[in-house]
């Protein structure tokens, strides 16, 4: 059988390893340490974010925003609906409802005409959202100019939901800073790893302050244990956080080598009948986490997304349908949902790519023959 092709693998560096053996030498093993302030100065250097708590995951930072914000329970958030489920399972946490909004075809993100409609409507129905969490899908910026716009109209924090965009930016400045708070992921299979990791990220320097503090379990200063309010175990290790500084000093070459193989599969599939790519509007600039595309059977003459998904598969390529939406997901039946049916489009006919930044051309042309193959009667 041939190698296996993965979606996005970890890709790591010359330097990592040397920040882990450090935290090993001086004994930085526990959760704190000089590793995580050094990796939260990083962070906030790169974004250009006033301040950062390095955190546990992902969804921990945006569990921590909500609390932050002071969603509880019977509130109301509003949630893109075209996402993973951690980006709606924290407002489920705090006891709170998610309003889903669908997505514009330009960039997938949340609609921001579609978010306006749901806060007006929400708000004649006596419950104003307490928060709107867009996400910058596989790296592409949603339109965050206008639903910045939006959220101001009706004063409504924004908890950017950059999981998957490290490294983009809207008009040169980074996805996760626009909001009253941003959200990072350093998973596995992002664009740069802590093996597990997130950050919460802000220009309000009392709300970080407070974050870490929660998220130290919320131990009062005190010479002995003392709590005087509910805290969480969020906080990233030293030694997560040493792997993640060797990390960013590759940060710049792991979105060229993304952006690079958007590129290749661009010109070698784009003239395919039926396949369509993201584009990037103008103003817009895509680390390109995932390359996806749009597989519509109506123009490759009954190609389907799946039948692609199966046929790479079937050579150990490993590739996946995009997100389903969160209105259709079975755990949130029943939440409030806007919609406009792009989501389910995008879901029915799109298709992420292999994208991780240690692929060679060879893994690369393995992915392309496999559609020359099943699209080759069709092809242009």
């Amino acid at each position: 059988m041939n190698t296996k092709i993965w979606l996005s693998s970890p890709h790591m560096g010359n330097k990592e390893i040397e920040y882990v053996h450090e935290a090993f030498n001086t004994n930085w093993i526990a959760p704190l340490g000089p590793h995580v302030d050094g990796f939260e100065r990083d962070v906030a250097a790169y974004t250009g974010a006033g301040h950062v708590a390095a955190l546990s995951s992902g969804t921990a930072a945006l569990h921590m925003a909500l609390i932050l914000l002071g969603v509880g329970k019977g509130d109301e958030v509003i949630c893109q609906s075209m996402t993973f489920a951690a980006s709606a399972n924290p407002v489920m946490y705090q006891g709170a409802t998610p309003i889903f909004v669908d997505s514009e075809e330009e960039t997938w993100g949340m609609d921001p005409e579609l978010l306006e409609e749901a806060i007006k409507d929400r708000i004649a129905r006596g419950k104003k959202p307490k928060a709107i969490i867009p996400v910058h899908l596989y790296g592409m910026p949603v339109k965050i100019d206008e639903i910045m716009t939006v959220a101001a109209a009706y004063d409504i924090p924004v908890v950017e939901d950059a999981a998957e965009a490290l490294g983009s930016t809207f008009q040169d400045k980074a996805c996760g800073t626009f909001g009253k708070l941003g959200v990072l992921s350093f998973n596995g299979n992002k664009i740069i790893t802590t093996s597990g990791g997130g950050a919460l990220v802000g220009n309000d320097e009392e709300l970080i302050k407070k974050a870490r503090f929660l998220a130290t379990q919320a131990k009062d200063a005190a010479p002995h244990y003392q709590h005087s309010q509910i805290g969480y175990n969020y906080r990233m290790s030293n030694v997560c956080a040493g792997i993640g500084r060797g990390q960013m000093e590759v940060l710049n070459d792991r979105v060229a080598q993304r952006r690079a193989n958007h590129d290749y599969y661009l010109n070698q599939l784009g003239d395919l009948p039926g396949i369509t790519f993201v584009m990037e509007p103008e103003g817009y600039y895509s680390n390109r986490w995932l390359t996806t595309i749009l597989v519509n059977p109506a123009e490759s003459n009954g190609v389907t997304r799946e039948e692609l998904r199966i046929a790479l598969e079937k050579e150990n390529i490993e590739s996946r349908a995009v997100w389903k939406p969160m209105h259709i997901q079975p755990v949130f039946e029943g939440a409030p949902a806007y919609v406009n049916g792009t989501s389910e489009k995008l879901f029915e006919q799109g298709l992420c790519l292999p994208s991780g930044s240690n692929l060679t051309h060879n893994e690369l042309d393995r992915v392309i023959n496999i559609f020359n193959e099943v699209m080759q009667p069709q092809k242009v």
